[in-house]
């Protein structure tokens, strides 16, 4: 089950816009996959996209794939090898993502966060990014790592409430409390509209 659309004003603590010249959006592992998970937030994903792609700013999909079982990880252990296989129609970003993206712009991982071991952090620094905009799946795993290891490596950090999503509501919930608390702003379409509009 995917979660529910949720305000940022629920859990926010702290209210900033990002800064269109500074900032990148991160869309994490909207894939074949977790269609289902995605699909009651793909039109805010799209709508995100879309209001950036307008303000200028640049936009990175993240895949989430291995190649073999060297590059497992703990993943191996923890999911008893289940895990999305590069080259599989599983592992392919949704249509309706895929169409919005360009192949410089994908960013392969293998793990929860889309800094390890990936070029996320050097593209990002070309294009002097400062502030990240996490969406995508799963809220609690590879946005909130992501968020959270953005955080730590000095980037200003927005999270989407509507525009991410994962299995289990509370667990949604949770994560947003979690990021208002020490890591990032909140925010949602509407509020990011204003924002990058300057109203």
């Amino acid at each position: 089950m995917a979660s529910e659309c949720s305000s940022y004003k629920k859990y926010e603590t702290r209210k900033r816009d990002p800064n269109p010249k500074t900032a990148a959006l991160l869309v994490i592992d909207m894939q074949n996959l977790v269609t289902s998970m995605a699909k009651p937030i793909l039109s805010n994903a799209i709508t995100t996209i879309n209001l950036c792609r307008q303000a200028s700013i640049p936009v990175f999909f993240i895949r989430h794939c291995h190649k073999s079982p060297a590059d497992y990880g703990m993943l191996g252990e923890w999911w008893n090898n289940r895990v999305v296989s590069d080259g599989t129609v599983e592992s392919e970003l949704i249509p309706d993502i895929e169409r919005l993206s360009e192949p410089d712009e994908v960013v392969e991982k293998n793990t929860y966060s889309a800094f390890e071991n990936t070029r996320l952090q050097e593209l990002l620094a070309e294009r002097g990014v400062e502030e990240v905009i996490i969406t995508g799946v799963m809220t609690n795993m590879c946005c909130e790592t992501t968020a959270r290891a953005a955080f730590v490596k000095g980037y200003r950090v927005f999270f989407s409430t509507d525009a991410t999503a994962t299995a289990d509501p509370e667990l949604h919930e949770a994560t947003l409390k979690n990021m208002a608390s020490g890591f990032a702003y909140l925010v949602d379409c509407e509020r990011l509209q204003q924002g990058l509009s300057g109203k």
